[in-house]
């Protein structure tokens, strides 16, 4: 995407009209995010973490079905299933969301997101007929029975079996061992009647792989099924407002229109028959139609940051202490004021608006995919790409940030009622969930080795080894012409002048941050091949890669991110919100390179004055920033009553 640069404005024109910011980051699904914000405004729909366990669930379900009742949970669904089609409305719906009981957001991900994604995008129309408008409804409670107690990420090694019985026409599932029990699952300890279960599908005594099918587990009256077993899992870190639990199958018979059968079908013969041949390929197609899980948690996490920002600035524009007045008993200074406290939150402010352009971005490309009636094999991949890393890093934001802004309140964060505890544990999972971070990284990395990504995703990883050594090295070579070019852009950043006029272009801060995501890229395939051609095993020179591929992932984050976000502050029509948002870009893209500022001198892209200069520079947009960070929060338009009403400490007179 084309970055735009804005022309530094001076400080006086810093003026944020703050309902054209919010406009501006509400983007076109601004009504959809109103709704959310009025719902969430009324007073029985604040945040309820003080609830016992089975309370809190019990209001959980009771707030998912009045929200399924005014419709808005089959929003993003087929409009000739009950939906409106709003891919996109939707998951900014769920994002809106995350402001309020982060167990609602859970609760509601997993009914609509997870179980009614999977009926949607691995099931057909027979399926969409019989159980769409149930499930969006709330009718139908279910469940995403993937994950096992053995086999977390590794999900093509799960150990449940779906076996046709041709005899009867039936699949029967089991659970051959405690490993292979159905774990940590959303709605099955206590509402769920239904699951989406992952298993081998085992046909005419042969294993075809992981499939989905759709699994009863109570009746209408709540009673679990015979053969089914289910087990709470209890009282857990956060979000004790969701019934997670774990099932175990007991030949289990279901019809064989039960299998998911988009990717796969089963005759009445037991003849099996799939579109595309390759089971991994297969698997990996499977996989991602599910992703907008993996886009709504990134997006859930940068709203729960934005709440935690939004408490700790509140909090330090009206806490006092220290300073020259106190001495004589006159008043004392506000936290604000103070530099390390900007430096605290700040920087952090800044990379949430980086992150929320960037998923806006990543929103709009899903919504495409997902309507479009043509077949978007690469913008498929692009997106998985995206999704990937960017969830990995605005998760890993949101612990990071949600912890500074507990510490950056004292005492007075630590107490339950000031909403740090709840949204520091809500909000610890979603590192995991939906794929483990640093497992996501290592898939975004082998994304971006190759624009082949049809054959690497058929390889094993002995296969995917001996691939870099081939195709990927040619891929890489081909981008030395661009290489030569950044390279000299990032020579003329060594001057050795101690001044900052050059770091606030928004192309040299790009062209810093492209240098080292091609840099990285190409170190990663050379030390690939290098093993390889040295006759080494391929899988051990992969393993040892590991670190290189994480780094090559999150570099590239970092330039889509601020590419993002460069590219927002050009939308932006009015003056002084748009200078004000432009040298919020600044501290974003300047902090992300003060942290690895290291690496930037140990590649000769910076010089130590340089370098000294970059540190500089954040400070000084600290300052410069300072009187604008209320406008910057309250722009955010996060409701009241996840705010004060929810946390005393962030009330003006705290």
């Amino acid at each position: 995407m084309a970055a735009t640069t804005v022309p530094s404005a001076p400080e006086a024109a810093l003026k944020a009209d703050v309902a054209a910011l919010r406009t501006l980051l509400d983007g076109e699904h601004a009504e959809i995010r109103n709704l959310c914000r009025a719902w969430l405004s009324l007073p029985e729909n604040a945040p309820r973490p003080d609830l016992p366990m089975e309370e809190h669930r019990e209001q959980v379900l009771a707030w998912a079905r009045t929200l399924a009742d005014a419709g808005e949970t089959s929003r993003g669904f087929p409009e000739e299933f009950g939906g409106r089609g709003q891919v996109g409305g939707a998951i900014a719906g769920f994002e809106t969301l995350a402001f309020g009981d982060l167990s609602l957001l859970v609760k509601c991900g997993v009914q609509f997101g997870l179980f009614g994604g999977a009926v949607l995008h691995l099931g057909t129309r027979k399926h969409h007929e019989a159980y769409l408008s149930d499930i969006t409804s709330l009718r139908l409670p279910g469940c995403f029975a993937m994950t096992e107690t053995g086999h977390g990420s590794n999900v093509q090694q799960l150990a449940t079996t779906a076996t046709y019985d041709d005899a009867t026409g039936e699949f029967v599932i089991s659970t051959p061992d405690d490993d292979a029990r159905k774990d940590y699952i959303g709605n099955a300890a206590r509402d769920g009647r239904m699951a989406a279960v992952f298993a081998q599908l085992i046909v005419g005594g042969e294993s075809r792989g992981v499939h989905a099918l759709l699994v009863p587990l109570r009746d209408e009256d709540g009673n679990v099924l015979p053969n089914v077993r289910i087990e709470d899992c209890g009282s857990k870190l956060g979000l004790d407002g969701v019934d997670n639990g774990r099932i175990w199958f007991d030949d289990v018979r279901v019809p064989r229109e039960n299998l998911l059968d988009r990717y796969a079908s089963v005759s009445e013969e037991g003849v099996y028959h799939s579109p595309i041949e390759n089971p991994t390929k297969r698997f990996f197609t499977m996989l991602g139609t599910l992703i907008q899980g993996r886009v709504s948690v990134c997006g859930a996490s940068i709203s729960a940051t934005k709440v935690a920002l939004a408490i700790a600035i509140r909090h330090a524009e009206s806490r006092r202490q220290f300073g020259p007045g106190g001495r004589d008993g006159g008043e004392e200074v506000v936290l604000m004021d103070y530099r390390t406290h900007q430096r605290r939150l700040l920087p952090a402010l800044a990379k949430v608006y980086a992150l929320h352009f960037a998923q806006e971005d990543v929103v709009a490309r899903l919504h495409h995919v997902f309507t479009s009636e043509e077949e978007l094999d690469r913008e498929r991949r692009e997106l998985e790409t995206l999704a990937a890393g960017l969830k990995a890093v605005a998760t890993w934001h949101a612990t990071g940030t949600i912890q500074e802004c507990r510490e950056a309140c004292g005492g007075m964060g630590y107490l339950k009622g000031n909403r740090f505890a709840a949204l520091k544990a809500d909000t610890d999972v979603f590192t995991t969930f939906e794929g483990d971070n640093t497992v996501l990284l290592q898939l975004a990395a082998k994304n971006l080795l190759t624009d082949f990504r049809d054959q690497l995703g058929e390889l094993d990883p002995l296969g995917t080894a001996s691939f870099f050594a081939g195709q990927v090295w040619e891929t890489v070579a081909e981008r030395s012409a661009m290489r030569e070019v950044l390279t000299r852009i990032a020579d003329d950043l060594l001057p050795g002048r101690d001044d900052q006029e050059d770091l606030a272009s928004r192309e040299v801060q790009l062209e810093l941050l492209r240098w080292r995501s091609s840099h990285i890229r190409s170190g990663v395939a050379r030390r690939l091949k290098g093993g390889i051609d040295a006759g080494r095993d391929p899988f051990s020179v992969l393993l040892d890669c590991q670190d290189h591929l994480i780094a090559a992932a999150r570099a590239y984050v970092d330039c889509v991110v601020l590419e993002s976000f460069a590219a927002a502050v050009g939308r932006c029509e009015d003056p002084g919100t748009r200078a004000l948002l432009d040298r919020v870009c600044d501290l974003y893209a300047l902090s992300t390179i003060e942290a690895d500022r290291g690496w930037f001198q140990e590649h000769g892209r910076l010089s130590s004055t340089r370098s000294k200069a970059v540190i500089k520079a954040v400070n000084t947009l600290c300052g410069t920033l300072r009187p604008h960070a209320t406008d910057l929060i309250e722009a955010l338009g996060i409701p009241e009553t996840a705010l004060g009403d929810a946390a005393p400490v962030a009330r003006a007179e705290a």
